[in-house]
């Protein structure tokens, strides 16, 4: 375990406990987004309501952004480094391979501004592209 994992955590003002340490160091060695149960799965035997916890503050400090893919599953990613607990600021794409069924973030491609009707409010946005990834894509 790095340093700079105990440092993003200390960024976020989020406290050091073992779990933690260990759940945002799966995550940075993740190349799609993660569902509670691929992190179950991936971190052995750990208890599903500490590491449901563990997303959510890393959610609420602005760590970890959700993704909602249409599976019935929400799935986790790091955000970028100007995240934080009041606002996500990485508005970017997701794309769901229909093939591989990996959600991944493209965070180069961003969520085109959208022109709401008087009155209307923003909270949140989410657009997902469904298709087939770089990997499964037969050349």
């Amino acid at each position: 375990m790095t340093k700079d994992i105990e440092h993003r955590l200390k960024n976020k003002d989020i406290n050091l406990t073992a779990m933690r340490l260990l759940v945002l160091d799966f995550l940075t060695k993740q190349v799609a987004a993660i569902s509670l149960n691929d992190l179950e799965k991936g971190m052995g035997p750990s208890d599903r309501i500490t590491l449901y916890r563990t997303l959510k503050t890393f959610e609420e400090k602005g760590l970890v952004h959700s993704i909602e893919d249409g599976t019935g599953a929400t799935k986790y990613a790091l955000c970028e480094d100007n995240c934080d607990g009041d606002h996500h600021h990485d508005l970017h794409v997701h794309f769901y391979c229909n093939t591989c069924k990996e959600t991944f973030c493209l965070p180069n491609t961003k969520i085109p501004e959208i022109s709401l009707p008087k009155r209307f409010q923003s909270e949140e946005m989410n657009l997902i592209i469904k298709g087939i990834c770089d990997q499964c894509h037969p050349d």
